[in-house]
């Protein structure tokens, strides 16, 4: 099955507006993308760095007072 790049990136720039499960496709898709050898070293780069930002994003808005993550 072919990855579309474009997409996986547009799911990642929105994953904060969708549920949960919706949202682990999202970063397993991701994942499947940034191991993919036929996509460019670039665009992987590109969607591990997003990719970051959404785990970064969750990590904050799920720790509450006291907890860390």
């Amino acid at each position: 099955m072919a990855i579309n790049v474009r997409q996986v990136y547009a799911n990642l720039k929105h994953i904060d507006e969708v549920d949960p499960v919706t949202g682990a496709k999202y970063r397993q898709s991701a994942q499947e993308a940034i191991a993919e050898p036929g996509i460019s070293l670039a665009r992987r780069m590109v969607i591990a760095d997003r990719l970051m930002q959404a785990n970064h994003f969750l990590g904050m808005k799920t720790a509450t007072n006291g907890d860390s993550y």
